[in-house]
């Protein structure tokens, strides 16, 4: 059998409501002349969205595909073993042209009983932002059952929101249960758990594309949603160039933040598990196995198998990456 090499995949381009043209401008997306693209799904497994490879002698390939013929050398033994064929991290783009829909998503537990799925924990990067943009997250004001369905009727919910003033290369994470909205202007990376359940709270009293009000879920967020209210959300970071950076730690995936003008050289020996970059700035040339390379360029997320161990990243300007993998086993050399 073939050896494996860093993958990329197709794009798949989601049109939204509250979508726009940023994923172009920003990141080069073909959005096929249409200015409402709000997502790009750059690595999924969800059913009916399934990536395929886009390069290489594995061009036209699902990831389903490539788990099952190469297991865990490509997603790593441990990750096989817990998620089988499923890929289990979904990769996105969005663009917040208007506003999202304030919503919630559930944990395991209940998705697992309501819709035999995975529930939603998920991060943002924020990519770009206009001046004075914000996002909604959490709750300012304390609140219950009985208040959450009174101020929803009478639709004054959004003064007991969390709205949080951002810039670009904020973080933030949010785990199931905390009510949530990306607002226009931004737009944000997005890593979660390979799952496409959402519960709406308010939509802002809009129509959706097909001109009728889009459903809301408000019976199923009751028993979702976390009431507290939270000091912080944005996750403080300070970043060294040519290091990795930790941005998100969680069951499900570990994120880091690699900005580099120089050569960066990462040792995976000790990871069981893929690692999934995507380029938020500049453009580099991905080195692995003997004189063997591929560039990304700003936009790109590729795949690095779990069978590569080592990788050079040289870039060809300033780059920014973010860095994914399943959090098992992990020992950085550097340490």
């Amino acid at each position: 059998m073939k050896k494996l090499y860093p993958l990329k995949f197709t794009p798949i381009l989601i049109p939204k409501v509250w979508g726009g043209k940023k994923l172009n401008t920003l990141l080069k997306k073909d959005l096929k002349g249409s200015d409402k693209i709000g997502e790009s799904w750059e690595l999924s497994a969800i059913s009916e969205f399934v990536s395929v490879a886009a390069n290489g002698f594995l061009e036209g390939n699902s990831i389903e595909d490539l788990i099952e013929i190469y297991m865990g050398e490509l997603v790593g033994d441990q990750v096989y073993m817990k998620y089988g064929v499923e890929f289990p991290l979904l990769f996105k783009f969005i663009e917040a042209n208007e506003k999202l829909s304030v919503q919630v998503h559930p944990d395991n537990e209940i998705a697992k009983f309501r819709h035999y799925a995975y529930g939603k924990t998920e991060m943002w990067y924020v990519v770009d932002a206009e001046k004075n943009s914000e996002i909604l997250v959490g709750f300012k004001k304390s609140l219950d059952k009985s208040i959450l369905l009174k101020v929803i009727e009478d639709k004054t919910l959004i003064s007991y929101l969390n709205f949080e003033k951002i810039q670009k290369g904020d973080v933030f994470y949010i785990p199931p249960g905390r009510v949530h909205a990306l607002l226009e202007g931004t737009v944000v990376a997005e890593i979660q758990q390979t799952s496409d359940i959402t519960y709406r709270l308010y939509d802002w009293d809009r129509v959706g594309l097909d001109g009728k009000p889009r459903d809301l879920h408000v019976d199923l967020a009751l028993d979702v949603i976390d009431f507290s209210v939270k000091e912080n959300n944005k996750i403080k970071y300070f970043p060294v160039p040519e290091s990795r950076n930790a941005l998100v730690e969680c069951p499900y995936f570990t994120t880091n933040l690699i900005e580099f003008e120089n050569a960066v050289e990462l040792n995976y020996s000790k990871l069981d598990s893929f690692v999934v970059y995507m380029c938020l700035k500049g453009e580099f040339e991905l080195v692995y196995g003997i004189k063997k390379s591929i560039v990304v360029k700003k936009g790109e997320t590729i795949l690095v198998p779990a069978e590569i161990e080592h990788v050079i990243l040289k870039p060809k300007e300033a780059s920014k990456i973010l860095e994914t993998y399943i959090p098992f086993v992990f020992v950085d050399d550097d340490e």
